[in-house]
């Protein structure tokens, strides 16, 4: 695939933080690019993402009544390939996301 392929993707990586201490449990997040949803667990995890154009990645919490502690970001090209989130210890507060979030082991 050349650079300017449409279909052309890259792989970040995102760690997904939860609180030591929180009012919830049995809690995942999940994970959303590019507005299709999918489970994820805690800890660090790689995506594939569009390689060419700016993908918004959200993350939130359901605990089979409400969502919260959600967080997005619109991830640039020209980002670096690492973003964190961090889930709150309340069960009704937001949760933060920023880039750079541990650099990757990969090549």
């Amino acid at each position: 695939m050349t650079a300017h392929d449409p279909h052309a993707t890259r792989r970040i990586e995102l760690t997904l933080h939860r609180p030591w201490f929180a009012l919830y449990w049995g809690v995942r997040p999940t994970l959303v690019i590019g507005g299709r949803g999918q489970p994820a667990q805690w800890g660090v995890g790689t995506w594939q993402v569009p390689a060419g154009e700016t993908a918004l990645i959200g993350v939130y919490l359901f605990n089979r009544v409400w969502r919260f502690g959600q967080a997005e970001f619109a991830l640039e090209p020209q980002h670096a390939p690492a973003l964190a989130y961090r889930a709150p210890a309340l069960p009704f507060l937001r949760g933060s996301m920023r880039d750079g979030g541990r650099p990757s082991s990969r090549p």
